[in-house]
């Protein structure tokens, strides 16, 4: 079953309760959870009032109404909706990460700080709330405390895919080696996380490890064979750092094959055609690299080089 049909089963399965239950306030608030996932807004919006209406002292409720002004680009709207959530509901965990996040988005971090607090007051095992906090600790660049956080934040939910995957950010911005154990973990979550096998395959690649940085962007083809950045960076390992250059030319192909206007790999694919003595591929290529970016200055060169090579014999 597709994902269109299984949402339609969905409804027609809500609707026929709404039918026989009309004064349910859950149905109509299942309902607009629905119509939110599908970013049907304005029938979400018409449901969880509907569900209000029938019973408006249901916190969850107006977290619902939240998230539907937040996604609509209504942040004052959004904001008094989590202020009522808060009034029904001071002490539920789910309201003050609501609220956390809330305060987060909109920049205001010693509000983050307070509901994160409360939030840790009702429930010490909130891997949520420390996730919050590190997000607002790197915002204000204090990276030592978001590490902290987001290692609390693993050691409580070991399924935490977003921790896992910004703690293998912070250790690579460091050349740390403990960033690929971050971010596998991550992969072990969800193992077909295009940008996570890419940053495992940056590490790599930018700490001289190339047989594993191939190995994580060649995951990254079989996963999506339309993601150009893996060809490309195999094909720069292989020009740059193995100088195997007709290697070289086979991946930055693929690469133009993914994406005829991806002028980078033009450019290194006649450069890596320079380097084995194929002048007219070169030629070309550079000279395809400036239809799709005028004056571009490597590949400028890169004909100035021919040009003078051809001049000399």
């Amino acid at each position: 079953m597709s994902a269109a049909d299984s949402l339609q089963a969905v409804l027609t399965s809500l609707n026929e309760q709404i039918a026989g239950h009309p004064d349910n306030a859950d149905l109509y608030y299942r309902r607009a959870q629905t119509y939110q996932n599908d970013q049907s807004f304005d029938k979400a919006l018409a449901d969880i009032r509907k569900a209000i209406s029938l019973q408006g002292k249901n916190p969850l409720y107006y977290l619902t109404l939240s998230d539907i002004y937040l996604f609509t680009g209504q942040p004052q709207l959004c904001g008094e909706a989590l202020d009522k959530a808060y009034v029904l509901g001071p002490r539920n965990n789910e309201v003050l990460i609501k609220l956390a996040k809330f305060s987060l988005i909109m920049k205001d971090y010693p509000k983050t700080y307070d509901y994160v607090g409360q939030a840790l007051l009702v429930s010490k095992i909130n891997p949520q709330a420390y996730f919050t906090r590190a997000n607002a600790l790197l915002e204000q660049g204090d990276t030592l405390h978001a590490a902290g956080d987001l290692m609390i934040a693993v050691d409580q939910d070991q399924g935490y895919f977003e921790a896992y995957a910004l703690l293998g950010d912070l250790f690579a911005l460091k050349n740390d080696p403990m960033a690929p154990a971050y971010y596998n973990n991550a992969l072990n979550v969800k193992p077909a996380s295009k940008e996570t096998l890419y940053k495992l395959g940056m590490y790599y690649q930018e700490n001289g490890q190339f047989d594993q940085a191939i190995r994580q962007y060649t995951r990254i083809m079989q996963v999506d064979s339309s993601f150009r950045n893996a060809p490309y960076n195999i094909g720069y390992i292989y020009l740059v750092y193995i100088n195997d250059f007709p290697k070289a030319v086979q991946f930055f192909t693929r690469a133009i094959e993914i994406d005829p206007e991806y002028f980078e790999a033009w450019y290194n694919r006649g450069y890596a055609n320079e380097l084995m003595g194929n002048t007219a591929d070169a030629y070309r290529d550079y000279r395809q690299t400036l239809k799709i970016r005028v004056n571009y200055p490597k590949a400028v060169d890169g004909l100035n080089r021919l040009d003078a090579a051809r001049s000399e014999k």
